[in-house]
């Protein structure tokens, strides 16, 4: 039973089956590129496959995501359609990412962007802002990662509110759902985090169009997915003022060109896809014991939905 493993740096590849061949005694864990018989792979475990990866194993039984999102996964054009696929959460994953987004909106909250220029320039510049009650946050997305930040933020004494596809209740946040609650969710968030599953309703929605239903002077939050965000959109709002500052982990294309404007840019923050970054130890875990409930019930908790995108 022969587990094929990739990534796109060979040498993050290695560390994972090594990781992986530790935890899962007497299976045979490779590389992808190393595989010399493509019918005895059972498995996969992969992050950014390449196009026609999956449809090269004859008989693979399922698909594992070294991560939350699948997008990655179903992106292969090639990819068999019948293959379930298992996505990789766990507490680790959730607490970063509350760590993440609650860094960030108090950063955007106090205006710490403003703050170091003021150092910059040896200027005692007293920045006063609203209490954590009186700013109002939205959390686009409501899954798993989704809630339990617009929990952390309204633990913080934020006014929050969530938006998702279909209604969700969490204490402490007003929740809306639909495309009219799209509508009124947005006029109040000064602050928007973006915490979607990138699906083929979801793609480009941090667009022009959205960020002018936003308080003028909102600050965006981007931790989900590149493809949530139209660039150019993001660049004229905050070159009109109708977007104050944002904060940016995801991007079109990984590494982001160095000749990408968002590097430059006094009003952006960019950081390298590391709000719920996942590492071998923790994650090795979590997969090694999916495989395992897998192989022996041909399901297990994390199963993710490839008709809804996540």
């Amino acid at each position: 039973m022969t587990v094929a493993v990739y990534l796109p740096l060979e040498e993050k590849t290695t560390w994972w089956v090594e990781m992986l061949q530790g935890l899962l005694p007497g299976w045979d864990i490779a590389a992808l590129d190393d595989i010399t018989d493509p019918a005895a792979v059972r498995h996969a475990v992969v992050w950014r496959p390449r196009p026609g990866d999956m449809a090269r194993f004859p008989n693979l039984e399922v698909i594992v995501s070294i991560g939350a999102g699948i997008d990655h996964v179903l992106a292969d054009p090639e990819l068999p359609k019948d293959v379930p696929i298992i996505r990789t959460v766990g507490d680790d994953l959730t607490q970063r990412m509350r760590e993440y987004v609650a860094l960030h909106v108090l950063r955007h909250h106090r205006d710490m962007p403003r703050q170091l220029r003021a150092q910059a320039e040896n200027d005692w510049h007293a920045i006063v802002v609203p209490v954590a009650p009186n700013r109002t946050i939205g959390v686009m997305g409501l899954g798993n990662l989704g809630a339990a930040a617009a929990k952390t933020l309204a633990g913080l004494g934020f006014a929050t509110r969530g938006w998702s596809k279909s209604p969700k209740t969490i204490d402490g946040v007003e929740t809306f759902s639909g495309a009219d609650g799209l509508e009124k969710f947005l006029p109040e968030c000064e602050i928007l985090v973006n915490l979607l599953p990138l699906t083929d309703s979801t793609a480009g929605i941090l667009n022009a169009d959205l960020f002018g239903k936003l308080p003028k002077g909102a600050c965006v939050i981007n931790c989900a997915r590149g493809g949530h965000l139209v660039d150019d959109d993001l660049l004229a709002a905050l070159g009109s003022g109708q977007i104050k500052q944002a904060t940016l982990d995801v991007f079109h294309i990984e590494p982001l060109p160095k000749d990408h404007a968002f590097w430059t840019h006094p009003a952006i923050t960019v950081t390298p896809h590391v709000a719920s970054q996942i590492d071998a130890a923790t994650g090795g875990r979590l997969i090694a014991a999916n495989l395992r409930a897998f192989a022996e019930t041909g399901t297990c908790p994390d199963m993710a939905d490839a008709a809804r995108g996540y």
